[in-house]
């Protein structure tokens, strides 16, 4: 309840939260008017070139990496951030000027402009202005329905024409989680999507449902008693024989769902194969294909000494569990002599033969080497960081993964970059910044906890701790070899 004191500092909070509140919208319009100018910057770059698509992208490559570095995020998020201020800004006047004014605020806008880019432009004007009077009675999350039905209520095309279009851009992404977990996200169709979850759905409930039945004559139990329990979405752990063993099968209803979802992503045929030739001699490519993942992982892990951390190359960590599976079902392997100190990856060699340069740089770098990507090395293309042309040799310390996009920007702005001993990259913006890439740190590393006294030995000097020094402390989940070289090299 509180007093008459309450409520005066209740007062002073709320009057003090109405000026952060000016304050934080004259901050997020300056933002957005200033990332407008960058994209405008960029079309003024390309004026005048002979193929201005491809000018005007370069110059907006080139100019997000360099204020990628000022908002601490990546060039792909600030081009994206530069586009949608840019249409905000020259395609939605009303919107600005109700934002500036205080009438809306910045979840508004969002909504208004996602909303909007369903209706045309000449169309636009009506419905930025019915729009704005809507977003001053209600909050962002209600008001997004109502923008929608008023979208569609404008819009002079019939949603089935612009369903076709949509459904043009149905793609499927991966977004890296937390413990080594990730969403899948597939943009489809809404009836498509509604039919994968429902046949998942009912798949999973014959998995619950089967396990429970196997287990109803030992339990007294009849058929109906054991689908009731299924159907609930959650039961109790049944045993179950298979092959002579016994194990336990506890999955909940989205448990089976998920895990069928991926054993027929995995290990399915599509039923529309086009190269299936039809004979009866089996599946088609598309059949036999096998997805290809780069895991790196310490030897002492692979081996069961410890549950540190596996690396998917340009992704998350992984469990150590799932990577001796991986490693287990495996047809060749990389193995990756590391320097003792340092961690460097000094040589890489192979089971069966290969591009030993390529091996050795791929489980160098992991990842693009441009600031701040993370597109895995398997997908990147190898650089000279000194172009063969001017005299670069083709040897380690002269190539780089770059994925497609960051090589693009070294070859076609200002961006330059120069490569020091043990692949670490020293990259200029176009303004001068400096940003120093250091290749990716080993999952095995060695140091000395105290340095030699005037009678302790020197060390071998091959590159390899001397066996009487004492490895340093580690943190929890880091693997590491024990003393000199008597631990395996990471695999």
């Amino acid at each position: 309840m509180g007093g008459d004191a309450d409520v005066d500092a209740l007062a002073v909070l709320v009057a003090d939260a109405e000026g952060v509140s000016d304050a934080a919208r004259a901050v997020q319009i300056r933002e957005v008017r200033v990332l407008a100018a960058a994209g405008l910057l960029a079309e003024k770059q390309a004026a005048g070139a002979s193929e201005k698509v491809k000018a005007r992208e370069m110059a907006l490559r080139g100019i997000a990496a360099e204020l990628a570095g000022v908002f601490v995020t990546t060039d792909r998020t600030l081009q994206r951030r530069i586009d949608e201020a840019r249409d905000l800004v020259e395609n939605y006047p009303v919107t600005m000027a109700a934002w500036e004014a205080g009438r809306i605020v910045r979840g508004h806008v969002r909504v208004i402009q996602e909303v909007g880019c369903l209706v045309p432009v000449e169309e636009r004007a009506e419905f930025e202005r019915v729009a704005v009077g809507k977003c001053e009675r209600e909050t962002p999350n209600r008001v997004r329905e109502a923008l929608r039905m008023l979208a569609e209520r404008i819009h002079p095309r019939t949603f089935t024409e612009r369903h076709e279009e949509a459904a043009a851009g149905r793609c499927v992404r991966v977004q890296a989680g937390a413990d080594g977990m990730s969403d899948l996200i597939a943009t489809l169709p809404t009836v498509i999507a509604d039919g994968i979850v429902d046949r998942l759905t009912r798949q999973a409930r014959e998995v619950i449902n089967a396990r429970a039945q196997a287990d109803v004559a030992g339990a007294g139990a009849t058929p109906d008693d054991a689908r009731a329990d299924a159907s609930g979405g959650i039961t109790d752990a049944i045993t179950t024989v298979c092959d002579g063993s016994t194990f336990v099968d506890a999955r909940t209803i989205d448990q089976v769902r998920a895990d069928v979802f991926s054993d027929l992503l995995l290990a399915g045929a599509p039923a529309l194969d086009p190269t299936a030739t039809g004979d009866g001699d089996g599946d088609g490519t598309l059949g036999k294909i096998r997805a290809h993942v780069q895991v790196a992982v310490s030897a002492l892990t692979l081996m069961g000494a410890d549950d540190g951390p596996a690396d998917l190359a340009g992704r998350s960590p992984i469990d150590a569990a799932t990577a001796r599976e991986l490693a287990g079902n495996a047809t060749s392997w990389d193995r990756l002599l590391t320097h003792p100190v340092t961690g460097t990856v000094l040589e890489c060699d192979s089971y069966r033969p290969t591009a030993a340069m390529v091996r050795l740089l791929r489980a160098r770098d992991r990842r693009c080497r441009f600031p701040g990507c993370r597109q895995p090395a398997i997908r990147c293309e190898l650089d000279h960081t000194i172009a063969v042309s001017v005299g670069g040799p083709t040897q380690a310390g002269n190539l780089a993964h770059l994925c497609k996009r960051h090589h693009d920007v070294k070859h076609h702005t200002r961006w330059q970059v120069r490569q020091l001993p043990g692949g670490r990259l020293v990259w200029t913006s176009p303004t001068g910044r400096v940003y120093r890439e250091d290749a990716p740190p080993p999952l095995v590393a060695f140091a000395i906890t105290e340095p030699p006294g005037p009678t302790a030995p020197t060390g071998r000097g091959d590159g390899h701790s001397d066996s009487t020094r004492a490895p340093a402390r580690r943190p929890s989940g880091e693997s590491r070899s024990g003393p000199g070289s008597a631990g395996p090299p990471p695999f």
